[in-house]
């Protein structure tokens, strides 16, 4: 057992590091010593989990999409909002975050590594068909459809507040992304309930920072 959690932390020290090069210098800069320099481990136990740099960049890219800030909703449009609100705070602040962005955009490197923004629309389609059942959204809306309207809109959201200020806006930005799209695919009742304001993912990061077990165990 304590083999396997050591383990378990070295692949995880090893993410960590890859994440915060390819954060900083993008996927063809980004070198197997300095990764090993900041992870402080032995190139051998290096590829015991990662036999490549592009193997480190598909395992920093399956880290995007998690659900320990996921919290169950009456509403599935609000599960969805809160996905993105809290990623918008979280995406300035986490290397693994930042380095699935920008691998994601490396277009040189998708064909190698791939890219996290399939699974993002496909995680969005999946919500959106759970509201459509719900009657939360429109009957005439097309899940696969908006999903991928909102994917290209949230890039350009990301590209944008990075360029302008240094990510410092980007709640903002995805709070007004959901304020002009949700009128077009919301039922009108729906629409009044969300919480769409720039610090709803502040306020659900500190919810389930302040009440994670009991959150984890909710269901929904």
């Amino acid at each position: 057992m304590a083999q396997q959690e050591r383990a378990v932390r070295t692949r995880r020290a090893v993410l960590e590091a890859a994440a915060a090069v390819f954060a900083e210098r993008g996927y063809a800069a980004a070198t197997i010593a300095e990764i090993l320099g900041r992870a402080g481990v032995t190139k051998g136990a290096l590829y015991f989990h990662f036999d490549s740099k592009a193997a480190l960049a598909r395992g920093v890219l399956s880290e995007q999409i998690t659900t320990e800030y996921h919290v169950p909703r009456e509403l599935r449009l609000q599960e969805w909002v809160d996905a993105g609100m809290t990623l918008a705070k979280r995406l300035p602040r986490e290397p693994m975050l930042l380095a699935g962005v920008r691998l994601s955009a490396d277009l040189q490197g998708r064909d190698v590594f791939g890219s996290a923004w399939p699974a993002w629309a496909d995680l969005t389609a999946g919500v959106l068909t759970q509201a459509k059942e719900r009657g939360e959204v429109l009957p005439h809306v097309v899940p696969e459809e908006t999903a991928q309207v909102f994917l290209g809109a949230w890039i350009g959201v990301q590209l944008v507040s990075q360029a302008v200020a240094d990510w410092a806006d980007l709640d903002t930005r995805v709070s007004a992304l959901f304020d002009h799209l949700l009128p077009a695919i919301a039922a009108p009742a729906v629409l009044a309930r969300l919480d769409t304001a720039p610090d709803r993912g502040a306020r659900v990061i500190a919810e389930v920072e302040r009440e994670p077990t009991a959150l984890a165990g909710a269901g929904g």
